[in-house]
């Protein structure tokens, strides 16, 4: 065969994307694991600031030593064991026939139109054993974007001790100010029930008087960006309210946290 022949040409082309489809998918193989093993670190340092937890430069797997993930089934109001918290996937499960909760129209505040049964939630515990803080995961749709987040609640369960998304798609500049630590400081320190139970945590269009007695319950909108606000509250209110968390924070108060 000549060595320029048309054979040996297309032969050694074939060989050369073999060898290259090979060393490809080698590679994204390899690095799958890594990618894995990087979206739960980001996601154990969200769940670190949005508790106030998160501490520069430490390694994450040693700072969240001290919380305790654990599964509940929002059916139940209660603590679950029916899945593994470290490797239950709520997405997946609000997809599953047998794990999805479709939310009533009338309910759907946060515009997701269904959802997991079970949530995984985060506890900090003291050394005697007592709950810290209760950190839940929230989302709910935005102006562009489903938005995905953390509030860290007290061990009162109504007063917040943090609030952040690490996920989504809202514009920079405006709606993406979410992640603006200024209005991040805001949340710490805000009441999400009022004296009678009812659900009271708002995002105003405007700004909070600080004057006012609702300011407890009140964080300032975010300029340019009235939808994605809104969306905001509208997903807080739903996840603490009573289609949410609220039944189950509630039994949590009377109960305690058991082993």
């Amino acid at each position: 065969m000549s060595r320029d022949s048309t054979a040996k040409v297309l032969t050694v082309a074939f060989l050369l994307c073999l060898i290259c489809s090979i060393l490809v998918s080698a590679a994204a193989v390899g690095l799958n694991s890594r990618q894995e093993q990087n979206k739960i670190q980001e996601k154990r340092k969200n769940i670190l600031q949005a508790a106030g937890l998160y501490e520069e430069g430490r390694p994450i797997e040693a700072q969240f030593e001290k919380i305790q993930p654990r599964l509940v089934d929002l059916q139940q109001d209660a603590f679950s064991r029916d899945f593994d918290p470290i490797t239950f996937d709520s997405r997946a499960a609000a997809r599953d026939p047998e794990t999805r909760y479709r939310i009533p129209p009338e309910q759907d505040l946060a515009k997701i139109k269904s959802r997991s049964r079970y949530k995984v939630v985060y506890l900090v515990m003291n050394n005697d054993g007592d709950l810290q803080q209760l950190i839940l995961p929230v989302h709910g749709k935005g102006l562009w974007s489903t938005m995905y987040g953390f509030i860290a609640l007290a061990d009162d369960l109504s007063t917040i001790n943090g609030f952040a998304f690490y996920e989504h798609g809202e514009t920079p500049g405006l709606g993406g100010e979410i992640d603006n630590p200024a209005w991040k400081k805001q949340w710490p320190g805000k009441k999400v029930y009022g004296p009678s139970g009812e659900t009271r945590i708002d995002v105003l269009k405007g700004t909070v008087d600080r004057a006012s007695a609702n300011a407890v319950y009140q964080v300032d909108g975010l300029a340019g960006a009235t939808l994605t606000a809104r969306g905001v509250g509208n997903l807080l209110r739903y996840w603490m309210g009573e289609d949410g968390y609220k039944p189950f924070l509630e039994k949590l108060k009377e109960e305690g946290v058991k082993p």
